[in-house]
């Protein structure tokens, strides 16, 4: 088998087609993650103008040059789409040129890899800022095989993704069912302030005996906190233990309403700025049923709408109290939160076989070029 080598800078074209009439829309702006994808954008695009926005159409790529505090990896995506996406102008936008000698599949899949990101990161220079360039981009060195050899790859490696897209599809129809409840639930059910069924929980780790601490995220979760904390010296911090809930009362964070719910068997601590919570009767209010309604969208809008403030808009233990919610039966409760934890669980298989089908990358790209 014979190989070819190649500067990318060959293969591939710049592309810096703007949105200048406007055709394309909020709905069209994306952002790319270091998973290698499209996202819905996480900036605010209040009063944004997006005429300088560039195109992104079906088959092009698009990265980040700037690789510094990123993951250690390269923000790059692949429009496999039918559709055209507008990214900032920030970005770089790129599209295969010599689809007889590459296919952009493949393309991908070398771009896919640990070994990619690490060439990026190495690549890299600035000072305030390390940024791989365009011109650094179009001087990286490709082996490639025939065509026909990277169609036989490719086709394993679409076979993969096709079968997670149709596992992933799956797991967000019972997104649908709970959230289809929870709304059949809000039409039909009279709502009641949830204050009568909530009592604040103000237990600080005074022993210093809790050494797991966490700070409560936007994704409605705990996570492991990057701020440089004392872990011997965790006395003021708030303990939430199993089946509580802790939120943060400031919501201009993306604004949404920063919360989490300790679904774990061992208790964690928080900043004592937060505020903790639990169930007054684990029999009448499921807690982590409360978590999936505060998790919906128009929650979030509610506590931006109720927060006030000058220097820091809150929403307090006592606007937590004042929310409203319909409140079923337990045991329809307990049904909701079975499947959302099926969800949860099967979302976390998914995101599994994700990252596996990403590990494959190298294997595919070495295996098209040793056979």
């Amino acid at each position: 088998m014979g190989l070819s080598k190649y500067k990318l800078g060959e293969l591939i074209s710049l592309c810096d087609e703007r949105n200048s009439d406007n055709k394309y829309t909020l709905a069209e702006v994306k952002g790319i993650s270091i998973k290698k994808e499209f996202i819905e954008t996480k900036a605010d695009m209040a009063g944004v103008s997006l005429s300088p926005y560039i195109l992104v159409h079906p088959d092009y790529f698009a990265y980040v040059t700037v690789t510094s505090r990123n993951g250690e990896k390269i923000t790059l995506a692949h429009n496999t789409s039918n559709n055209t996406y507008i990214v900032s102008s920030s970005y770089i936008v790129f599209k295969v040129d010599s689809p007889e000698i590459i296919l952009s599949d493949y393309l991908f899949m070398f771009f896919n890899r640990p070994e990619f990101d690490r060439y990026s990161r190495f690549n890299s220079w600035g000072s305030a800022r390390e940024t791989f360039s365009w011109e650094d981009f179009c001087d990286i060195d490709i082996t490639l095989p025939s065509i026909e050899q990277q169609r036989k790859y490719v086709d394993v490696y679409l076979a993969l993704q096709n079968n997670l897209a149709a596992y992933q599809s799956k797991v967000e129809e019972l997104k649908l069912v709970c959230d289809g409840y929870i709304e059949d639930l809000r039409r039909r059910m009279p709502s009641r302030r949830i204050g009568e069924y909530i009592v604040e929980s103000n237990t600080k780790n005074s022993d210093n005996k809790i050494k797991e601490v966490r700070s409560v995220s936007v994704t409605k979760e705990f996570k492991l906190t990057n701020a440089k904390v004392n872990k011997n010296e965790l006395r003021n911090y708030l303990v939430v233990r199993p089946k509580e809930i802790a939120f943060v009362q400031t919501t201009g964070n993306e604004k949404v309403l920063a919360f989490a719910y300790n679904d774990q068997e061992y208790p964690v601590v928080v900043s004592s700025v937060d505020k903790v919570f639990k169930s007054k009767d684990e029999n009448t209010l499921d807690l982590q049923f409360l978590s999936l309604y505060l998790s919906r969208k128009e929650f979030d809008r509610y506590a931006r709408f109720n927060s006030w403030g000058s220097a820091r808009e809150v929403f307090t233990m006592d606007d937590m109290n004042d929310v409203e919610i319909p409140i079923p039966d337990i045991s329809v409760q307990r049904e909701i939160v079975n499947i959302q934890k099926c969800y949860i669980e099967r979302q976390r298989i998914a995101e599994a076989l994700k990252e596996q089908l990403k590990n494959i990358c190298p294997a595919l790209i070495r295996g098209s070029l040793m056979e």
